[in-house]
């Protein structure tokens, strides 16, 4: 039994059914991330004042991460032009690309993610250093609070502030000025000792939200890419003008992840 309207165009709709499935699809799509930007909004909205998070984010990493996914919506609209002309080794050339840029766009996310996991705050009592609180990224990769109770301290290269408020804006002319040494903090001074993870603090916890999201999206994407450079690409020897619907199809949800950053990058790292 052949399926109906997967290349002519459907006389209601004007389009082809796995377009207009798309189109339904990214509509929810649409409803989802709004749902989660809007969250983002009344969270900052609400917080105290001084306690929203300005400069946690490195704007270069992220300003790397805009161009590669802007590169990628130009080599997956190529790919799909190199269909309509009937140029398969240019769509695989294209398609390659693409999946590289998706790639090294995660690759970079991770990066990011982990420097979070690394990055701690320590707010210390008693000891050497009472009341303050100490930030910084582990010496000692694999260090945390367990480890640091088992061997009786841990290594920081950070700094001490007196109130978690200094470490809000990073973007100050103090928190930029701000001296960074190696320093090392007995386990009997650590009141509370926490990575930069979601559960920090409302920040946090909306970042990892809308960009892990955002990641699983790249990720799925760029799998069903790599379907259709790899074993998906037998169905051009046979159907040609299908498999170009297929290319389009899948191009469509690209532009949509990368529109959806074009978001994501300005309200994260730039404000």
């Amino acid at each position: 039994m052949e399926i109906p309207y997967t290349v002519e165009l459907r006389p209601d709709t004007g389009i082809y059914n796995a377009k207009l499935g798309i189109w339904l699809f990214l509509a929810s799509e649409v409803m989802l991330f709004g749902g989660l930007f809007s969250a983002y909004v009344l969270l900052r909205v609400g917080a105290e004042p001084g306690m929203w998070p300005h400069g946690w984010l490195d704007v270069r990493l992220g300003t790397i991460n805009t161009l590669l996914l802007a590169l990628s919506a130009i080599t997956t609209l190529l790919a799909w032009a190199a269909c309509k002309v009937r140029e398969f080794g240019k769509f695989k050339f294209f398609h390659a690309a693409t999946i590289l840029l998706a790639l090294t766009f995660l690759g970079i996310k991770s990066y990011e993610y982990h420097d979070k996991w690394i990055h701690y705050q320590i707010d210390l009592a008693g000891g050497n250093y009472p009341g303050k609180i100490a930030d910084g990224h582990l010496v000692e990769k694999s260090a945390d609070f367990d480890l640091a109770k088992k061997t009786g301290s841990v290594t920081l290269h950070g700094r001490f502030v007196d109130d978690s408020r200094e470490l809000m804006d990073l973007r100050s002319p103090a928190a930029r000025s701000a001296r960074l040494d190696e320093i090392t903090i007995q386990a009997a001074d650590i009141k509370k000792m926490e990575n930069y993870g979601p559960k920090h603090n409302t920040f946090t916890a909306i970042y990892f939200t809308l960009t892990g999201l955002h990641a699983l999206h790249i990720l799925g994407g760029t799998l069903v890419i790599s379907y259709l450079w790899g074993p998906g690409s037998r169905m051009w020897r046979r159907d040609p003008e299908r498999f170009t619907n297929r290319i389009e199809v899948s191009g469509l949800f690209w532009h949509f992840v990368d529109l959806v950053w074009i978001f994501l990058f300005p309200v994260l790292y730039l404000t």
